[in-house]
C-alpha cells in the first residue's frame, strides 16, 4: 500500500515473484504506415516507359493579323527510301546517296547523319526548313523509324511523309 491506502498491483506481483504478463502482439498501424511509405516510395522512382508508337511532331503554329507579311516556305529537300534483300539506300536531295547495310545499320546512319549535313551545308539549309520522306512500300518500318530518329536527332523540325499509292491501290480504286 501506498500512503494513501491503495494497494499497488505492481508490488504485490514483485514480491510474490510471479511473472507479469506483457501484452505481445503486432502493431497494425506501424505496418500500415511502412507500406504506404514504400508503394510511394516505389511510384516516385519507377521509370516509366513511354509509348512505343509514338512519333515526336510539331504542329504548325496559327498566325493572326491582318498585312503580316507571309514567309514562304522554301522547297523540301527529298529523302527518298528504298530497299532491297541487303541493304537499304537512302538518295538526299539531287546529288547524295547512303548504304544502309541491313545486317549492321549503325555504320550507314553515321554516314546517314554526315551525308545530311553535307546536304544541308551545300544547300544552305536550316534544320527548320521542310524535310520531305518518300518511302518504297518494300521498306521496313524498323528501317525507316531509324531513320526518321537520326533527322529528329539532328534536329530538323518540319518532317512529312510522302504517300504514294502502289498499283496494287490504284487498281482497287
Amino acid at each position: 500500500m501506498d500512503m494513501f491506502g491503495h494497494i499497488n498491483k505492481a508490488n504485490i506481483l514483485n514480491r510474490l515473484n510471479i511473472p507479469r504478463r506483457s501484452n505481445i502482439g503486432l502493431r497494425m498501424a506501424p505496418m500500415i504506415d511502412m507500406i504506404f511509405l514504400l508503394l510511394i516510395f516505389f511510384l516516385v522512382a519507377a521509370k516509366w516507359r513511354p509509348k512505343e508508337d509514338f512519333l515526336p511532331l510539331q504542329l504548325p503554329v496559327a498566325s493572326a493579323g491582318i498585312g503580316t507579311q507571309t514567309i514562304v516556305k522554301p522547297e523540301p529537300l527529298l529523302i527518298q527510301i528504298t530497299q532491297t534483300d541487303t541493304i537499304c539506300q537512302v538518295q538526299i536531295g539531287p546529288s547524295y546517296l547512303v548504304d544502309i547495310p541491313l545486317q549492321n545499320p549503325e555504320q550507314g546512319l553515321a554516314a546517314l547523319m554526315v551525308q545530311t549535313r553535307r546536304c544541308l551545308l551545300e544547300q544552305k539549309r536550316y534544320a527548320t526548313d521542310p524535310v520531305e520522306i518518300i518511302c518504297a512500300p518494300e521498306v521496313r518500318w524498323e528501317y525507316l523509324a531509324k531513320i526518321y530518329n537520326v533527322f529528329v536527332g539532328m534536329e530538323l523540325t518540319d518532317i512529312t511523309f510522302r504517300m504514294t499509292e502502289t498499283s496494287a491501290d490504284a487498281s482497287i480504286k
